[in-house]
């Protein structure tokens, strides 16, 4: 009996001495700040946000943090950006969570991930927060569950530069892309109910990025209907580009499966297939593979799509003699056809795929999820020359494409302006301030040492693609 309560006592004391047993909860009230408590935080704490408005940008640079919202008789906590501040919550650490919140109003995003693993985002409400939603970037091992979001000038959920991501149970409606992966690999967009955008779900490489390539992503059982809210994205964008009333784009993603999804009600065309001609220059960056590859349209119930095409789907129809839209349109060269496949084709209206063949695969039965079973390892930074081109693909190359517009201006743009001054790029990311009417305005990065953003500043002008 004494061997069984010395040992007992052995365990509780090694469980209270490690960062697990140290873990706290911090109660933040309506008048307290986030950012001080996140402050105060230790590796393994959970934030307990209590109900109020919170008027404030939040930045989290340590790992395994909770910031967690506490809801009462209904009343949610509020991240109020007032139409002024950029951004709510920026995260760099590993194993972060952000959940419950009601977050609306700012101009930039409400939640950007800076190059985090294993983050968690989910049962939070985000409502006209400018660019971006919930905005991942460079990250791998993310979970996007049960959240809502609406009124976003680019995308909801925007999943960049990522890798073992499930995007699932989120509603998106009035925003112009509802769900978009982007540069990612091995992700699962499933029971998503995407409605009343510009354009539902979005797979996507986009030229000009530090990662280059999009592949192994499965859209399964989700709800995509009626997205055909006009474009309101910002003039000159890439998102400002995607025309009206589609369900789904797959734009030079390769190995996409397409499975169990209800499309409906999209005037321009239930899905559409294409190469990176349809939105972006395909010269802009030799790297990027322009074509999608081996692209697999399983069973889909689509109906009542292509009621109201846009010019160029009406130019495809013209060719068939048809007088409605499709509910799949494929915009790709012959030799690109063949590589591809659907399942039951005579169920759909299609433009396009007379050369895919029938699928061998039925189903996607067999992959229960691409999160990874024991995590991904927090990233590690091994030195000052780590540190910064992780600091430039995770924070600065999301809005800043090599040679391409993105949110902010290409980054050839920013070495031909500021050649050779470091330093005004390093004071600039520290107190931005709105210099071009035709962009948002950006982020303040003052929460880097002066040290790093001289360090990633030299970076951004030496680079060269």
């Amino acid at each position: 009996m004494k061997t069984a309560i010395a040992k007992l006592a052995l365990w509780l004391f090694v469980l209270l001495a490690s960062p697990l047993g140290l873990a706290a909860e911090i109660a933040v009230e309506d008048g307290d700040s986030i950012q001080e408590a996140v402050n105060k935080a230790a590796p393994g704490d959970v934030i307990l946000i209590h109900p109020g408005t919170y008027k404030e940008s939040v930045y989290v640079d340590k790992d395994n943090i909770t910031l967690r919202g506490v809801v009462v008789e209904g009343q949610w906590p509020v991240m109020d950006g007032e139409r002024k501040r950029n951004d709510a919550i920026l995260y760099s650490g590993n194993g972060v969570t952000v959940e419950w919140l009601t977050i609306k109003h700012y101009k930039g995003n409400a939640i950007m991930g800076q190059a985090g693993n294993n983050y968690r985002i989910r049962y939070n409400r985000v409502i006209d927060t400018g660019v971006y939603g919930i905005f991942p970037q460079f990250g791998q091992n993310g979970l996007i569950e049960y959240n809502v979001l609406s009124g976003i000038e680019d995308a909801a959920i925007y999943v960049g530069m990522c890798d073992n991501v499930v995007v699932r149970h989120n509603e998106v409606f009035d925003n112009v892309a509802g769900i978009e992966i982007e540069n990612t690999r091995h992700a699962i967009v499933e029971n998503n109910y995407a409605h009343d955008n510009t354009a539902g779900l979005l797979v996507f490489i986009t030229p000009g990025l530090p990662i280059k390539t999009t592949y192994d992503v499965i859209l399964r059982n989700n709800f995509v209907v009626n997205n055909n809210t006009e474009n309101f994205g910002a003039p000159g964008s890439i998102v400002a580009k995607v025309p009206r009333g589609i369900g789904v784009v797959i734009m030079a993603a390769d190995d996409v499966i397409v499975e169990g999804n209800i499309i409906s009600g999209n005037t321009t065309a239930g899905i559409v297939i294409t190469d990176l001609a349809f939105i972006t220059d395909i010269a802009s960056d030799p790297e990027s593979e322009p074509n999608p590859d081996r692209i697999a349209i399983l069973d889909n119930l689509m109906f009542d799509n292509g009621s109201d095409p846009v010019p160029d789907i009406k130019a495809a129809m013209l060719t068939q003699f048809s007088r409605r839209g499709p509910d799949i349109f494929a915009n790709l060269g012959s030799a690109q056809e063949a590589d591809n496949c659907i399942v039951n084709k005579q169920q759909y209206l299609t433009f396009g795929l007379k050369k895919w063949s029938q699928c061998e695969r039925r189903n996607t039965h067999d992959i229960d999820s691409y999160l990874l079973a024991d995590g991904a390892p927090p990233r590690a930074i091994e030195n000052d020359e780590d540190r910064t081109q992780r600091l430039y693909q995770g924070i600065c190359a999301g809005c800043h494409a090599y040679n391409m517009r993105m949110i902010g201006p290409p980054t050839l743009t920013l070495q031909a302006l500021y050649h050779n001054d470091a330093q005004g790029i390093a004071d600039y990311i520290a107190a931005p301030h709105k210099v071009r009417p035709d962009y948002p305005p950006m982020p303040s990065q003052g929460h880097l040492s002066a040290e790093l953003r001289r360090k990633v500043a030299e970076y951004m002008l030496e680079v060269e693609k």
